[in-house]
Order: C-alpha cells, then structure tokens, then sequence
C-alpha cells in the first residue's frame, strides 16, 4: 500500500505507471471474488483505497498546476 508521503515523491510518470499497476490488481482481485477464489477479500478494499490516493496525488497536482498558471496569466 503506498502512503501519503511516498505518492508526493514520485513523478507524474511513476504516478500513472502506478495507477496502472493498481487498476490491473484491483481487476483481477475482482475477477477472483467473482468466481470465488479469492482468500483474502480484505486485499480488495487496500487496493481500491490505493487506488484513490494516487487519484487524489495526481488531481492535487493538476489544480496546483492551473493555480500556477492562472498565477502567471494574472502577473504577465
């Protein structure tokens, strides 16, 4: 599970590789509790909360962007 603070050093582009990784676990974990072979249902809830750090690391960053760019649009 990736933590706040790790999330905050990583790239844009480690950050997508990231989200990738965790949409493919979190569609096979998925499939697996569909067709019953999954132990460990609590993994289930992890992944989907990692899941969402990482989408939230990368919006926090795309408004922090905008803000810097209307910050400049007003200056210039």
């Amino acid at each position: 599970m990736a933590k706040k603070k790790k999330l905050t050093e990583l790239s844009d582009v480690d950050l997508l590789k990231h989200l990738d990784e965790v949409s493919e676990d979190l569609f096979n974990l998925r499939f697996q509790n569909a067709t019953g072979q999954l132990s460990n249902v609590r993994r289930l809830g992890d992944v989907r909360k990692d899941k969402a750090r990482v989408l939230t690391e990368l919006r926090m960053r795309e408004i922090a962007a905008a803000e810097a760019l209307e910050s400049e649009e007003v200056a210039g």
